[in-house]
């Protein structure tokens, strides 16, 4: 439940995200620090919470899911 949890938090944490990237122009430097906001906290968390490495590729797919889905604002 708590890897459920976690995913659905990586997701939430990059919706806003996405949307305040979508602002900037592509491949600039705030649009770059943008995209990479989320990730120190994400890994403090997942640290934390001592979730294993084998999700890492999870969390990276619904942050990224969350960065399109602020982008298009869905």
């Amino acid at each position: 439940m708590e890897i459920v949890l976690f995913t659905l938090f990586c997701a939430l944490i990059n919706i806003p995200l996405g949307i305040w990237r979508r602002r900037h122009k592509k491949f600039s430097l705030p649009w770059i620090l943008i995209v990479h906001a989320s990730i120190p906290v994400v890994i403090t968390i997942r640290i934390l919470s001592s979730i294993n490495n084998t999700f890492i590729p999870v969390f990276i797919l619904f942050a990224v899911l969350g960065q399109y889905a602020g982008g298009k604002r869905l």
